[in-house]
């Protein structure tokens, strides 16, 4: 039935659908077909109006074209807005949406129902690029705070819009995060999920794009959120594999949509809805995931990416020419300049401000910096640009959707590399690229000035450029150029902060360079209460902050943001106990301040308890799931604290902490295979910590892993300067493979008369090899002067299953003269080992004078013992100075005989 839905002929429902999508993504680069004319249907005019008015970036217009047919004999007209529920409104309207959509008799075809349709699509689409203006991309509009306008709501509020505003805020935030900012229209996001999920509850074969604009939805909901949401994580997986089923594949696309599409078209749809599904991973920390649907939009889009070093200049007095790093983009598809113009240049006007206001700011901050934006690169080794190089992605004109894509792939990298002076270079080459576009659509130029001044606000010679930048930016989208319509272009192909979130980096950018009053003045519009904390404790004056808290708690004194940031003010459980009562213990920020609270006083249980409860309402929270692991370990909870610690490294893959803890908990347990597999996982990430190194040996030896044992314990010597060391383990592994040689020498012997087997020779190799190793762990410690007597121990050890005799003696020489002390012939212990060693030293020196017939080692060996047993008469009953006496009767038979 679906698929016999795709091969019929576009609908008018269709077209407004394409028409709609068409206002998110880039214009085609032919000229579309005129808008067919409306069903003959009262409701027909009306839907097409009101998708006019979207495509002409008129939101309100839309709405107001829109909303009074759905509200129509509805009860929402009589209801008593000022004493009624404002849920029950909001679940009114939706069974009115409902009603509207069935029509007469709910049937779910013919033009009655298209046309009805199409009214709720455009009117939710309407709603949700309105709040995009808003909050997003700018410029701010003339909006009434409703989605939809009813005479009894004027006459029965006369501050309209605020009770509801902190209902819509409430209503997001009991997903168990909180509203990160001041947000404006945040009812127009619920009414618009409120009409998509109409339409989709109908489930009928057409309105495909629906799942399209759900999911979009789910993800502007992510982004205004202070943290992220389990439930919206998984609300969003189902929109977003509904979306890549529908257009993820040229065919659908085309089949649906047919000869509506201009040419490419189709290809650009299918790049948009994977570029979007992979903003979507990268938003949840999914690399892999993120990195797949990311390929798949540049083989959609026609675009291949690569690094390459091309010689060039980083800064302007720079004399000789140094490898830059340049992005190459090969393209299937090339934009030529006309289509390209005709695909950016929507407002002819508005283009050439908004790039004159542009190339101000470059030209502006080079004055004050002598690093360039974009390298000038040299060509055959010459001070020149390169313009003839056809490889460089600056010279290469890229479509829109392919910008996109580059700067989606920049993200990747950002997320995929570490946090360190690298990440930032390279994300360069990507930022350059785009850069270096004569003509690029707002939001992507503007998410890569934002990209630009992370990247340059980490470098003190480029940071007062980043400052300024960053101003400019915040100044372009409060202006009315370009037009809203234009703006809406790709502004779901990237990720581009809110407006509040811009702000809010402006303001950690002005606390970096010290303008901290400036700071406080955005933070304070923002209502960011907590970075505002910090400033005021920056300043010395944490009184203030508190003082601004309980005044604005007097005006919204159920807000549990501002509870629990007077508790972090405070230090006052009380506060964070309040923050629970007013938001119905949802708050989970509450809950885990609570819980680590609990944890500072020991009280484990209590705190193990309550992130529990945190976790439960929200559980992509690495931190917590660390910090529930460590409390559940504390409280004697292993089971629990295993799985703690795997959720954490699920959500973070990176968490060396994490991996190491998961290895320990494995030991404990007595899961030694385990334990190997997370510790390899720990030492990835967490290479230089000898700690982890130290605990991995010892799990490696617990499996066998004589191999990994070894490399295990040379790197904790190179971390540790050549100062830990585990002589037990080392001596572990030398009687190990001690007894190897002992048991593959008989074999070797009994296999001698026939051929030597392969499996013998080969294990012979694995045997000397183990050898070397230990062999060169031994004398890294030796030479670094940090060995004791167990290491010269086993060094002679070593020396000896090498055959190596005289340097064996001089080893075993070097760990008796280790033994001697004060305290030796009064401890029984001491004297013990000492007459072992001593032993030992003697019978080499014997095995030596054998060999070579030379009598000094028996001489050397007689006099030692002699002086030993001097010194050792309190021990003369013992087993040891027994045996030092029987020896030293075979050494004077044996010096008699030479």
């Amino acid at each position: 039935m679906r698929m016999a839905a795709t091969t019929a002929a576009p609908t008018f429902l269709r077209e407004a659908e394409l028409r709609l999508l068409r206002c998110t993504l880039p214009s085609p680069t032919s000229q579309p077909a005129p808008p067919s004319p409306p069903p003959a249907h009262p409701l027909g005019p009306v839907a097409a109006s009101a998708v006019a008015a979207v495509e002409a970036g008129d939101y309100a217009a839309a709405l107001a074209s829109a909303v009074p047919h759905l509200l129509h004999g509805s009860t929402l007209a009589s209801a008593d807005f000022a004493n009624g529920s404002l849920a029950q409104v909001y679940a009114d309207l939706a069974a009115a949406a409902e009603s509207f959509l069935q029509g007469d008799g709910g049937a779910t075809a013919g033009e009655g129902f298209q046309c009805r349709c199409a009214v709720v699509l455009s009117a939710a689409v309407a709603a949700l690029l309105a709040f995009t203006q808003q909050n997003v991309t700018g410029s701010s509009g003339n909006f009434s705070p409703f989605p939809f306008q009813i005479p009894s709501l004027d006459e029965g509020w006369s501050d309209p819009g605020c009770k509801w505003d902190a209902w819509a805020s409430d209503h997001l935030a009991s997903l168990g995060s909180h509203v990160h900012g001041k947000f404006s229209l945040l009812q127009f996001i619920i009414f618009a999920e409120l009409l998509f999920a109409s339409i989709k509850s109908l489930d009928f074969s057409d309105c495909w794009s629906v799942s399209w604009w759900l999911c979009r939805i789910s993800m502007c909901q992510q982004n205004i959120l202070d943290e992220q949401s389990s439930s919206l994580f998984d609300q969003v997986q189902v929109y977003k594999n509904k979306m890549l089923n529908h257009f993820g594949e040229l065919e659908k696309v085309s089949s649906y949509w047919g000869s509506l599409l201009c040419a490419e078209e189709g290809s650009s749809f299918v790049s948009a809805a994977f570029l979007e599904a992979g903003i979507v991973e990268y938003k949840y920390g999914r690399v892999d995931a993120s990195r797949l649907h990311l390929d798949s939009a540049q083989e959609a889009c026609g675009i291949h990416l690569s690094l390459t070093g091309i010689l060039g200049f980083r800064t302007i007095h720079q004399v000789d020419a140094k490898s830059q790093m340049v992005l190459v983009a090969k393209t299937t598809k090339p934009a030529d300049d006309e289509g390209q113009s005709a695909e950016l240049t929507g407002a002819q006007s508005d283009g050439v401000a908004l790039k004159t206001a542009r190339s101000s700011v470059s030209g502006e901050s080079d004055e004050f910096c002598d690093i360039l934006r974009t390298p000038r690169l040299a060509q055959n080794g010459n001070d020149s640009i390169s313009e003839s190089t056809p490889s460089a992605s600056t010279k290469i004109s890229l479509t829109a959707i392919q910008q996109a894509a580059v700067l989606a792939q920049c993200l990747h990298v950002s997320r995929r590399s570490r946090s360190d002076e690298m990440s930032g270079w390279e994300m360069a080459p990507y930022i350059e690229s785009i850069d270096s576009q004569d003509e690029s659509y707002f939001v992507v130029r503007s998410l890569c000035d934002v990209l630009r001044i992370r990247w340059e606000s980490t470098r003190s010679r480029t940071k007062q450029r980043a400052l300024l930048m960053m101003e400019n930016l915040v100044e372009d989208i409060a202006k009315e150029f370009p037009v809203v319509s234009q703006r809406a272009k790709m502004v779901f192909g990237v990720h581009m902060p809110t407006i509040p979130a811009l702000r809010k980096e402006y303001g950690e950018l002005l606390i970096s360079c010290g303008l901290l009053g400036e700071a406080l003045n955005v933070f304070k519009d923002l209502e960011l209460w907590d970075n505002l904390i910090y400033c005021y404790r920056l300043s010395g004056k944490v009184a203030d902050a508190v003082s601004l808290i309980n005044a604005r708690l007097l005006v919204t004194p159920n807000d549990p943001r501002l509870w629990c940031s007077l508790g972090d003010a405070t230090n006052n459980n009380d506060h964070y106990k309040k923050a629970l009562e007013v938001s119905n213990n949802r708050s989970a920020r509450a809950l885990r301040s609570l819980a680590r609270s609990a944890y500072n006083k020991n009280d484990f249980y209590s705190s193990k308890i309550l992130w529990e409860s945190a976790l439960a309402l929200n559980s992509l929270f690495p931190d917590g799931w660390f910090s529930y692991g460590t409390a559940a370990w504390k409280d004697k909870d292993l089971e629990k604290a295993v799985d703690a610690f795997s959720r954490a490294v699920q959500i973070d893959p990176e968490n060396g902490e994490a991996w190491n803890n998961i290895a320990c908990l494995h030991m404990i347990r007595g899961k030694s295979q385990a334990a190997v597999q997370a510790f390899k996982e720990a030492v990835k990430f967490k290479r230089n910590s000898w700690e982890v190194w130290e605990n991995y040996s010892k799990v490696a030896w617990d499996t066998c892993n004589i191999q990994l044992t070894l490399e295990a314990v040379k790197t904790i010597l190179n971390l540790s300067s050549n100062k830990r060391f585990n002589a037990d383990l080392l001596d572990k592994v030398m009687t190990t493979l001690e007894e190897q040689a002992t048991h593959l020498n008989n074999t070797q012997e009994a296999e001698f008369v026939s051929n030597t087997s392969y499996d013998a020779n080969k294990e012979i190799r694995r045997s000397n090899q183990l050898l070397d190793i230990i062999g060169d762990i031994l004398q890294q410690i030796v030479r670094s002067g940090a060995s004791n007597a167990e290491i010269w121990g086993l060094y002679a050890r070593w020396h000896k299953s090498k055959g190596n005799l005289m340097a064996c003696s001089e080893a075993l020489l070097k760990q008796v003269r280790s033994l001697q002390g004060s305290g030796l012939w009064h401890d029984q212990k001491k004297f013990t080992r000492y007459a072992q060693a001593s032993l030992q030293l003697c019978k080499v020196y014997i095995e030596i004078s054998s060999t070579t017939g030379s009598r000094r080692e028996l001489l050397s060996a007689e006099m030692h013992l002699k002086n030993s047993l001097k010194q050792a008469t309190d021990f003369s009953g013992t087993e040891e100075y027994k045996a030092l006496n029987d020896c030293l009767v075979e050494l004077k038979d044996l010096i008699g005989a030479a």
